[in-house]
């Protein structure tokens, strides 16, 4: 009992100090790793060593994957890709269903883009169909909103997702998160864009001032091609796809070249080099380099904090694995069967806590990692399978401690009452729709 009393006030703290004192999720990470080796009493000769090792083990799978994954985000939203892409769905779909639209546009933006760039960037394209349509702001808004958010939490590049998936040893199978998370994330979309329909009778104060189109269509004429958008983001989802293949057991694809092949170009460093390389033809003009380099280090300023956040919860996680905890929490929690129900309510309960989904993404598969076996878990399927629950739990919910909360509001101009009925119940019955989801679908395959 007292193992647990240990985590809990170290959970606690983490709690704490990110949300009360402010303080960086970094540092509060490493601190609370530190306070877990004392208090568990590790050697003093291995705090150091065992903090190093596990900051260094996660950069060196996903560090580099995380920046080419960022840049081609940063490529995507300043070329306005994006909103080709989000263009591009509106031309197909047209009129006749303006909030299903919108949240295809969302799924498929967020993958590269994060939700909270990706929501300012599109929503002049949502309130000139609100106005043009004569929709429902709020409707449109948690369409879009919800979206966004699925892909956000649920599939890689996006760093969140990756960091779990390398917390819990799948970076050789990105292929297979990807697959089960655009899967679980449609799911999230649909549920949100059910909500959507309800909240559409609740009030809107947005103002639809004329020039946002204008403003909108006079950018789309220095666009690229949505083709030309489109491959950065297809291309390297369809090399580790088909890079799993190649990994699956059975020899899917022979054993010659074209196996060796698809090995390497499956790798995700490999595939979002391949990735940078398609978005290249998106810098337009002349002063292609200067501009590709600014690209470059607005990346690295984006990527720098969730970098140091997923070393510091992979020097955490380090620390939980070299304690006893792991295994009395497994041989506990075994016996009741809870299963993928646990880093749910693990990563739920620090996204509800701190707000950032990240943040929750990485800490609470840090803590995941070490029970993996004892909940039963640790097979190929079981950790695809806890991921895609802290994805869940890591969308649960979004209220007014998330800056993707104040960005939705404050851009559909909806006071933060209707934010919360719209916006943030959306957000949970997303999280216990794909949970409940999740929980059946162990059931057949674990």
């Amino acid at each position: 009992m007292a193992l647990v009393l240990i985590l809990l006030l170290i959970i606690g703290f983490i709690v704490f100090a990110t949300v009360r004192l402010r303080l960086s999720p970094f540092l509060v990470l490493l601190l609370a790793a530190l306070l877990a080796a004392f208090a568990y009493g590790l050697p003093l000769q291995e705090i150091e060593s065992t903090l190093r090792a596990g900051f260094g083990n996660i950069m060196g799978s996903i560090g580099l994957v995380i920046v080419l994954g960022t840049l081609i985000g940063v490529i995507l939203e300043r070329s306005g890709a994006a909103i080709v892409l989000a263009q591009s769905l509106i031309r197909v779909f047209g009129a006749r269903f303006p909030s299903l639209t919108l949240s295809l546009v969302g799924f498929l933006v967020s993958i590269p883009v994060f939700c909270d760039s990706a929501f300012i960037i599109l929503n002049s394209l949502r309130r000139s169909v609100a106005r043009s349509l004569h929709a429902s702001p709020v409707m449109l808004t948690v369409a879009l909103s919800t979206g966004l958010f699925a892909t956000h939490t649920l599939v890689p590049p996006t760093p969140g997702p990756i960091a779990a998936a390398a917390n819990l040893g799948l970076e050789d199978n990105l292929g297979l998160v990807i697959l089960a998370g655009l899967g679980l994330a449609l799911l999230a979309a649909l549920t949100g864009l059910a909500w959507a329909h309800y909240s559409a009778g609740l009030p809107s104060e947005e103002l639809h001032e004329e020039d946002a189109a204008p403003q909108a269509d006079e950018v789309l004429q220095r666009l690229p091609s949505a083709t030309a958008s489109m491959l950065p983001l297809l291309v390297p989802i369809a090399l580790i796809c088909v890079g799993s293949i190649a990994n699956y057991p059975g020899a899917l694809l022979g054993d010659g070249l074209v196996h060796e092949l698809s090995l390497f170009l499956g790798k995700p460093l490999i595939a979002l080099s391949v990735g940078v390389l398609c978005a290249l033809p998106l810098l337009r003009g002349e002063q292609r380099l200067v501009r590709f380099s600014e690209h470059t280090q607005q990346a690295l300023l984006t990527a720098a904090p969730i970098l140091l956040v997923t070393g510091a919860g992979g020097a955490f996680g380090a620390v939980l694995a070299a304690t006893p905890i792991g295994d009395y929490l497994g041989s506990t929690l075994s016996t009741l069967g809870i299963g993928v129900f646990m880093p749910f309510v693990v990563a739920a309960a620090l996204k509800t806590a701190q707000g950032s989904s990240t943040v929750a993404m990485v800490a609470g598969s840090a803590l995941v990692a070490p029970l993996l076996p004892q909940i039963g878990l640790d097979s190929t399927a079981g950790e695809v399978l806890a991921v895609m629950a802290i994805g869940a739990g890591a969308m649960t919910v979004s209220h007014a401690n998330d800056s993707y909360f104040w960005v939705v509001a404050q851009c559909s101009r909806m006071s933060v009452a209707t934010a919360y009925r719209a916006h943030t119940t959306a957000t949970l019955l997303m999280g216990l729709v794909s949970i409940t989801v999740l929980w059946l679908v162990s059931l057949i395959v674990l």
